[in-house]
Order: structure tokens, then C-alpha cells, then sequence
């Protein structure tokens, strides 16, 4: 007898440790997503950058996985909202332009973000930086969107100092606004610091850090200026000093996590918002701003800027790393910004509670795995003049806007995307405008050209604003319309 109870408790103990060790390997992992805001696709070390270094960056490139197929919108509101919410923008009226100063809509409310699902499945979770998907309503702020926290501006841009744009300050901690010195880099790098610190590994966390670098205004504190006097562009010089200082919040980020013992059980996700503002893609505003010089960012073998249709425009920079889960490679696989919702939640062990399908798809298996995309094609963008899609190798632009147009490359032999194989493959082309079309059918109308219509009714010149996607600070003067203060 008193040997079948010493069995039954040592199958009990076997159990019991069984269930730890299973516990164990199941653990939820912490997610740190910093986003970089129109970051051109060759401005990073690990892509061959000229004159600007981004060492720590770099590394968690080349520990990591780079995704060289990755695609987001071509600017900043529609990408922070595809990435959000796991559904195309064109779904609910983001996909034009973005939500400029004085406008009064932002992502709809009854678009379920991953905040919400993450927090009730137990996470902790963190916005710090900028918004940029609505600020006139208090309800579209990321506090009252499952966020436990927020800290930055909600607006497209501020004065990395002042925080103001246009006069007025939109910098804020949880609904308080506050005036607070300091490079916008800086204080929010120390702010996700802070939080990193304040973590335990009991409980899992979701850190949003969305950089404000290296979009205008071209600002950077002295100390990484001097690093590239070599520069002979003062607006590239800039930029380049605003990457550094981005590669310097990258890297106490990633020096925090070691210090609390987190980095084990952290994925660390570094994505552009977009291309970058390169080559001729100023105009209006920028234009007088710069006395008609290039745009500082370079694309590198893509053609176009951010807010174009072009490989420029949407190929981002896009990288993630997780020691002892993801091996060092780089992935050719067509993966979009909606992906990373259901694959960061499955990762998690969440189930979405949303009840709008999703667009994005989990890739994870594509990651670590090497299995092919599981996209049939991706949608790049669907407005009322102009849309673009990629099924496989192929990739059809489609100018509806007079005089109309249609492009049709070939991504493998191309990338560049400087010989139009329309006229060649007139059955590739019916094909893709056709699955085009499919797309736009559940489009809802833009929210962005809704609310300008009164100012192009009311004066027609600014009607130019609605095609003018070089630069997102909406018109001059624009003020930010933003709630009172509790």
C-alpha cells in the first residue's frame, strides 16, 4: 500500500512539474512595436546606407528577421491604423491622406484595436509618442482605446521642442496637457524607459512607441548634428542626425529590457510607418520651405515617395527580433502592416473579440517557419481616384484621375518599377483591375475628403490640398483643434 502511495505521488509530482515546464513555455511575451516615421527605405545601415549609421538598429536586423517584402500605406494615419486594427484603412474612410490639424474625425470607434484585445487578455498596455488617428474628440485618444497609458501628441506633427504646431501645444500624459522642455525623442524614450523599469515579468506588457523621427520638422539636438558635418545638405544633415538619435532611443529601449531581465521574453518590432520623403516628393508648402531642393530620405532602388502608389511610397523598413524564437534571416515573403494584429495576438494566445473580419493574416509560420505567404494578394491602397494591388510578382497602379492611367510591373525582374508591362499583359491587367474593383465595393467614402469639402466649396484654390501628399501639416496656419482640459 504504502509503495502504490509513493508511486501515485511521485505521478502527481512528474505531473505538477509537467504542468510548470508546459506553463513555462507557454508564458505570453512582452511587445515592444517602435515605429519610425517616414524612415526611407535606405536610410538604415542593414540597406546600405551612405552617410547615415544606425548600428543598433543594424544588429536587430542581423539577429533578427528583416522583412524585405513589407508593405504599408503610403502614409502616416492610414499605416498606424492599418497596423491597429488587422483591417485595410479603406474599410473605414482612412485611406486618403491623413487627419491633418484642424480636422474632427479619427478611427472610428467600433474599429476594435489590438490595446483592446491584448489588455483584456491581461497585458499591461503603453502608447508613448504620436497618435495621429484622431484629436479633436477626446474619444478617438488612445487612452479611451485600451491603452492603460499615453504620453506624446495626437496630432500628425509638433515642434520636436516646443511641442506646438501652429501655436498651440498638443503634448500631453494621460489627458493632462503639459508644457515640458525637452527633444521629442528624448522624452519619450526616457518616458518608455521608465515604464520598462516599473514592469515585473509576472505580468506581460504591450509597448506602442511611435517615433515622431524622422518626419518635419528637420530638428536634432546639437551633439548628432556634429556627427554628420560631412553632410553637405542641410536638410539631409538633419534627417541624418534625427536617425541617429532614433538608433540612440532604439538602443536604451533594448538596454532596459536586458537590465529588468525582460529581453528573454520580449519581441522587439522595428517598422517604418512608410517610404520616405525623397527625391521630388515635396510640393506646395515644402516646396517655398526648401527653395525647391530634394527631399532628404532615400528609397534606394525604389521608385517614388511617401504618399505615392510607387515601391517608394509603401515598401517599408521592417524588422523584428526575439532571441531564441527567431533566427537570424531575411524574409522575401509579401507581408503587409495589417499582418502584424493577428499574428502578435496569436503569439500572445488572444483570440480577437472584434466583429469585422480581418484583412491580415497570421505569418508567424512565414517567419519562423520559412512557409510562404499566405496572401492570395495584398490590397496597397483603394481611394475614390487611384488605387494599387500585388498578386505574386505582379503589381497594378491604377490612376482613375484624368488624364487616367494604368501601370502594370513585374516586382521580380523590376523593383524599380520603370518599365510598364500593361500594354504587354492586357489578361494580368483585367485580372488585377478586376480584383481591384472587388476591393473598392467595400470601400467607405474618405473620411479625410468629407471633412475638407467645405473648404473647397468655399474656396476653390485649396482644393489642390486634396492631391497635395507631400506634406501632412495640413494648410498653413492650420491650428489644432483640441479638446479642453478636464
Amino acid at each position: 500500500m504504502k509503495q502504490l502511495c509513493s508511486i501515485a505521488v511521485t505521478l502527481l509530482l512528474s505531473l505538477f512539474c509537467i504542468a510548470n515546464v508546459f506553463a513555462g513555455q507557454q508564458k505570453k511575451p512582452n511587445i515592444v512595436f517602435i515605429l519610425a516615421d517616414d524612415l526611407g527605405w535606405a536610410d538604415v545601415g542593414f540597406h546600405g546606407a551612405k552617410d547615415i549609421e544606425t548600428p543598433v538598429i543594424d544588429k536587430l536586423a542581423n539577429q533578427g528577421v528583416r522583412l524585405e517584402s513589407f508593405y504599408a500605406q503610403p502614409m502616416c494615419t492610414p499605416s498606424r491604423a492599418a497596423f491597429l486594427t488587422g483591417r485595410y484603412p479603406m474599410r473605414y474612410g482612412l485611406q486618403s491622406f491623413v487627419i491633418t490639424p484642424g480636422q474632427h474625425y479619427g478611427l472610428p470607434t467600433d474599429e476594435r484595436i489590438i490595446a483592446q484585445d491584448l489588455k483584456e487578455a491581461g497585458y499591461n498596455t503603453y502608447a508613448i509618442g504620436k497618435w495621429h488617428l484622431g484629436h479633436s474628440d477626446k474619444a478617438h485618444w488612445p487612452q479611451n482605446r485600451g491603452f492603460d497609458y499615453f504620453y506624446g501628441t495626437t496630432i500628425g506633427n509638433v515642434d520636436y521642442y516646443t511641442k506646438e504646431k501652429a501655436g498651440v501645444v498638443d503634448w500631453q500624459r494621460n489627458g493632462k496637457y503639459l508644457k515640458e522642455n525637452g527633444y521629442f525623442t528624448d522624452l519619450i524614450t526616457k518616458d518608455a524607459v521608465r515604464i520598462i523599469e516599473g514592469q515585473s515579468s509576472e505580468k506581460p506588457f504591450f509597448l506602442y512607441l511611435a517615433q515622431l523621427a524622422v518626419h518635419s520638422p528637420y530638428q536634432a539636438p546639437q551633439k548628432y548634428i556634429d556627427q554628420y558635418k560631412h553632410i553637405k545638405d542641410k536638410t539631409r544633415r538633419l534627417y541624418a542626425a534625427m536617425a541617429a538619435s532614433m538608433d540612440d532611443s532604439v538602443s536604451q529601449v533594448i538596454n532596459a529590457l536586458d537590465r529588468k531581465g525582460l529581453r528573454e521574453n520580449t519581441l522587439v518590432l522595428f517598422v517604418s510607418d512608410n517610404g520616405g520623403l525623397a527625391g521630388s516628393g515635396y510640393g506646395g508648402v515644402m516646396q517655398k520651405i526648401t527653395g525647391g531642393k530634394p527631399a532628404p530620405a532615400d528609397n534606394g532602388p525604389f521608385r517614388g515617395s511617401k504618399a505615392s502608389l510607387y515601391e517608394g511610397g509603401v515598401r517599408s523598413v521592417a524588422v523584428m527580433n526575439w532571441p531564441g524564437h527567431i533566427k537570424p534571416s531575411i524574409n522575401n515573403e509579401v507581408i503587409h502592416m495589417v499582418d502584424f494584429l493577428p499574428t502578435l495576438l496569436n503569439l500572445a494566445g488572444v483570440k480577437s473579440k472584434g466583429d469585422k473580419p480581418l484583412d491580415g493574416k497570421n505569418v508567424w509560420p512565414v517567419i519562423t517557419e520559412g512557409k510562404p505567404s499566405p496572401h492570395d494578394d495584398i490590397l496597397i491602397n483603394a481611394e475614390f481616384h487611384r488605387g494599387a494591388v500585388r498578386k505574386g510578382k505582379w503589381k497594378l497602379i491604377n490612376n482613375a484621375a484624368l488624364p487616367s492611367s494604368v501601370e502594370l510591373y513585374d516586382l521580380e525582374c523590376d523593383p524599380g518599377e520603370k518599365h510598364n508591362l500593361a500594354k504587354q499583359h492586357p489578361d494580368v491587367v483585367q485580372q488585377l483591375e478586376a480584383r481591384l474593383n472587388e476591393y473598392a465595393k467595400d470601400a467607405r467614402a474618405s473620411l479625410y475628403l468629407r471633412e475638407y469639402m467645405p473648404f473647397i466649396v468655399e474656396d476653390y484654390k485649396t482644393a489642390s490640398m486634396v492631391y497635395d501628399g507631400d506634406e501632412d501639416s495640413g494648410q498653413p496656419g492650420e491650428k489644432p483643434v483640441l479638446p479642453p482640459q478636464d
